[in-house]
């Protein structure tokens, strides 16, 4: 039997969503990915396919007649599986984790499976409802300021990706901010970052029509563990102001993409405030560890900030998409992003009684992302997040120590969480920087294309490092091990 029968398909009598062949499918389908996952250890961690690899063993059209599940699912095994990066594999330290759980899955599952579109309250009221509260939920165990919070005025959505929420805020800063000035001067517009924060904010200025020229990658140094200084942010602003420009908005990260370096809030954010500069913090990476108290340090002076983001699906248990986003004036998003067409008026909404999360958010349609969230909340509770979050802190750190017991290896720049930047020294390539530069950009591929590991590389202050990101949730420290031998193994190749 088919994924739908050929005679029932040919006669026109469907039913797509027959409950009991939902049930047969379903368990096919879940007892296909309890083996992915029983043996993704044992896949190349990068995939080894060429580019165009797919085309050449696809049809070159759809097919007329129904094909049966099991028939896909060898398809699925046979040419998609070859074509994945393992983001799941306890052998993957790439980019920053993905990491998934069984009640990330399930929650997926179940919301799926509902499959509502609650672009506002009356939509689905459980949906809107459960967001607030789940928001409110994950704001206490950041102890994030009272203000943040649906209970102290403020208010948390989930949004798709980091690039999604800074965008929100950008756009709803920029408007803030014109009402005062005028919206003839939107050129005078200035966006400040630093030279290591995600390129999701250049690309949130582009889309948001703020002068290119206006876009302010300050310049990080090792001196300050590439953060942003707040002596370079107030020169900055100042020379724009004297040129009779107006800042408006500040994206400060903790945990950069390329070495986990943190803005210090506490020192920056004063120095923004004094300008009326809207500020966001972006904690995409390491905003989940903050739940544990001996981090919580990192996001201090966040009270001084607007708004607030990390991407539950990095590495809190939680699958993609999910980013989480707290504002303390959620009228600001709501001016700027609210559109209120004759066809989704309702009587909530009319009496201000509800959230409609549309408003906070760029599209119309949302997913019930809060469920995932909520089924991984409840399925391990607060003390065991933390404990996984910890694991993997402690097993950077053993990776770390693995690195100082070879002296041909150095770290680059001071760890801070579950990411490892490190190098082979340049004294072993000759002390040339550019020479080692290409080394440890050769090394890199060279353990990439075993397909035992896979790590990715960032370039810092003009050192090119190798990151080790721990992070996925099946990893053990016999894997950051195992890891540490291939390394070596591929060094002593090439030296």
């Amino acid at each position: 039997m088919g994924s739908l029968s050929s005679a029932k398909f040919d006669s026109g009598d469907i039913n797509p969503l027959d409950p009991e062949e939902f049930r047969r499918q379903g368990h096919l389908v879940i007892d296909f990915l309890a083996d992915y996952y029983k043996n993704v250890e044992k896949y190349p961690v990068r995939s080894q396919v060429k580019p165009g690899y797919l085309k050449e063993r696809l049809p070159e059209a759809a097919p007329d007649s129904p094909e049966p599940i099991e028939e896909i699912l060898r398809d699925v095994q046979r040419d998609i599986v070859p074509g994945i990066t393992h983001w799941q594999s306890p052998n993957y330290f790439a980019f920053f984790p993905s990491s998934g759980s069984t009640a990330g899955f399930l929650g997926e599952v179940l919301s799926t499976g509902f499959n509502v579109v609650g672009f506002n309250w009356m939509s689905s009221p459980a949906a809107t409802e459960l967001e607030s509260i789940v928001m409110d939920w994950l704001g206490k165990m950041l102890n994030l300021p009272e203000e943040f919070l649906f209970s102290g005025g403020g208010g948390g959505v989930m949004q798709g990706t980091t690039c999604e929420a800074i965008l929100g805020v950008v756009v709803a800063a920029r408007d803030k901010m014109l009402k005062k000035i005028g919206r003839e001067n939107l050129n005078k517009l200035v966006v400040y970052c630093s030279d290591q924060t995600h390129s999701a904010i250049k690309k949130a200025a582009q889309i948001a029509g703020i002068h290119p020229e206006n876009f302010r990658p300050i310049a990080t140094t090792r001196k300050t563990s590439f953060g942003l200084s707040p002596e370079s942010l107030r020169q900055t602003i100042e020379s724009d102001v004297a040129a009779g420009l107006v800042p408006f908005f500040l994206c400060a990260t903790v945990g950069t993409t390329s070495s986990t370096a943190v803005d210090p809030l506490s020192s920056i954010c004063p120095v923004a405030k004094e300008y009326q500069i809207w500020v966001h913090v972006d904690a995409a990476y390491a905003g989940s560890v903050c739940i544990c108290p001996e981090f919580r340090h990192f996001i201090g002076g966040v009270e001084l900030a607007d708004s607030f983001s990390f991407n539950a699906h990095k590495w809190f248990l939680s699958t993609l998409d999910c980013c989480c986003m707290w504002v303390k004036d959620p009228n600001a998003l709501v001016d700027s992003l609210s559109t209120y067409p004759e066809y989704l008026r309702n009587r909530a909404s009319d009496n201000k009684q509800v959230v409609d999360y549309k408003d906070w958010q760029i599209t119309l349609s949302r997913r019930f992302r809060s469920l995932k969230m909520w089924l991984v909340l409840r399925s391990y509770g607060v003390k065991n997040l933390r404990r996984f979050l910890r694991s993997h802190v402690k097993m950077a750190q053993n990776f770390e120590g693995l690195i100082g017991m070879d002296k041909r290896f150095e770290v680059v720049v001071p760890r801070n969480f579950a990411t490892v930047c490190f190098r082979i020294s340049p004294v072993e390539i000759g002390g040339a920087e550019d020479a080692a530069n290409n080394f440890n950009a050769k090394l890199l591929e060279s353990v990439n294309e075993s397909g035992k590991i896979y790590m990715t590389h960032a370039v810092v202050g003009g050192v090119y490092v190798m990151r080790f990101a721990v992070g996925a949730t099946l990893t053990e420290n016999r894997h950051v091990v195992w890891a540490w031998n291939v390394i070596q193994e591929q060094a002593n190749a090439l030296l």
